[in-house]
């Protein structure tokens, strides 16, 4: 994450999901209860139709409608034995968001009432909460704890914290005691999820949207937002701050509530999402249509304002191969494609010329629609994004000019407390190349077939095949640093 323990929360217009945090550092079950009061109960098809009344979609990147969820569970739960399971999707191994761990470390029960509700009506058996962090965890543990009996049928589950965790298939098999990895299967967890039922799986704001809905009613939720898209939205403002608006409001005003402005661009949606130049951050609404007309998406509701005084094409570099370290390594599009799309953006921003600029395109096309989830097209959208907005940047730095700013790391990654590091060993080494062989992920080559650096960042998940790099370099020119 960001390194962010306690997010800074705002809320801007009416009041809604995070109410009662302006007093309290975290609500308890009473504080909850008495800031929201009891929760009303539904039966299947009354919640269907408040999920439809409100245009309820899924707040953690898709957008899919949650109506139509909760049918597909309901319709093939009667086509089997009727059995269902409700899971909500805490992970956020987005490194830009933190909305998601600010409701599970401030206001659990919110998330928590909206998946009770849901599997109540569903009359659904298991309640599973899939979460990646320490602190996230120990807070929903404490919430479960408070409710008591009532709470004997909710599970939290800590799984590893990558970007990829979150992925449906993914949090289900990590759930389920395997990998955190997505399957590949293209197969709905409405359909066959947790244990093999059917299973609701949404992330953690959309229960609690839920939650709140359930308790105003339709007309009332609906005072709020646009009468295309009703409500409000959570919002990550660069990396560091959670704030709530209405659904509709200018982007713009966000940035400036949040003391930034539209910088030399803003990308909005996280890692897989898209760039906006500042002209278009300046004039956009955060509502689904507006930022469609601009080539947009919400996503899982980062907002990343780049500042003027950094690199665009080195931020953007940074971000590619972070993204490519994240690959689950199950696919040719992340194990070699996203590596190989990391390389070229590098080699871009280091004076490839246009070469480099055509490879750029070629390593997206080469990944696009052909991974085992969506990991490898959202890599390459954000790549393409960034191509579109900062074309002169990135044609600068590819033909050697560059922009002669220094890399701040204004876009979020995680920090790597211990990381160790591959060494190359100048006077033993001969080019072989068997380390690029055994190692792509880390290890490129110049055009003469030497590393084409001395050091080299290794992660933790590669440690193994960076071991046996070490030790079947004919050389004897590698080795491990910490």
């Amino acid at each position: 994450m960001t390194g962010v323990a306690h997010p800074a929360l705002g809320c801007v217009g009416q009041p809604r999901l995070l109410a009662g945090l302006d007093v309290a550092e975290r609500l308890d079950r009473a504080g909850h209860l008495a800031v929201h009061g009891p929760l009303p109960s539904y039966d299947p098809d009354a919640l269907v139709e408040l999920a439809e009344a409100i245009d309820l979609r899924g707040r953690g990147g898709a957008g899919f409608p949650f109506a139509r969820k909760l049918r597909a569970v309901m319709r093939s739960a009667r086509g089997r034995d009727g059995r269902t399971a409700v899971v909500v999707n805490g992970s956020e191994g987005e490194p830009s968001c933190l909305k998601d761990t600010a409701m599970l470390l401030h206001a659990p029960h919110l998330v928590l009432d909206g998946a009770l509700l849901a599997a109540a009506a569903l009359g659904a058996e298991d309640v599973v909460v899939g979460v990646t962090r320490e602190d996230v965890e120990g807070s929903l543990r404490a919430a479960v704890a408070e409710r008591g009996p009532a709470g004997s049928r909710v599970r939290v589950v800590r799984l590893p914290e990558r970007f990829v965790t979150g992925e449906g298939t993914a949090l289900v098999r990590g759930l389920e005691g395997g990998p955190a990895l997505p399957s590949g299967q293209k197969v709905r967890t409405s359909e066959r999820g947790l244990g093999g039922v059917p299973t609701l799986l949404s992330n953690t704001e959309t229960y609690a949207q839920l939650a709140v809905a359930a308790r105003m009613g339709a007309p009332e939720y609906r005072m709020a937002g646009l009468p295309t898209e009703p409500g409000t939205i959570l919002l990550t403002v660069g990396g560091s701050t959670v704030v709530e608006v209405p659904a509709g409001t200018s982007l713009a005003y966000v940035l400036d509530l949040c003391g930034a402005g539209p910088g030399q661009g803003v990308l909005v949606g996280g890692y897989h999402g898209r760039w906006l130049a500042p002209a278009a951050a300046r004039t956009v609404l955060l509502s689904r249509q507006s930022l469609a007309s601009a080539d947009a998406v919400l996503g899982a509701g980062a907002v990343l304002p780049l500042p003027e005084d950094t690199c665009p094409a080195g931020e953007i570099a940074r971000v590619t191969r972070w993204m490519a370290d994240e690959s689950a390594g199950q696919c040719g599009p992340c194990v070699r494609g996203l590596p190989s799309l990391a390389g070229v953006v590098e080699d871009l921003v280091g004076g490839g010329g246009r070469a480099a600029l055509e490879a750029v395109e070629a390593r997206m096309r080469s990944v696009r629609r052909r991974g085992a989830c969506s990991h490898p097209d959202g890599t390459a959208s954000f790549v393409a994004s960034a191509l579109a907005v900062f074309p002169e940047e990135l044609r600068d730095h590819a033909l050697g000019s560059g922009c002669g700013r220094r890399v701040l790391g204004a876009l979020p990654l995680p920090a790597d407390e211990n990381p160790e590091r591959l060494v190359v060993d100048w006077t033993l080494c001969k080019g072989h190349g068997l380390c690029v062989d055994l190692l792509p992920d880390v290890v490129r080559l110049d055009g003469d077939g030497y590393p084409a650096e001395a050091v080299m960042p290794v992660p933790g998940r590669l440690r193994p095949k960076a071991l046996r790099a070490v030790r079947r370099c004919p050389a004897l020119a590698l080795r491990i640093q910490e």
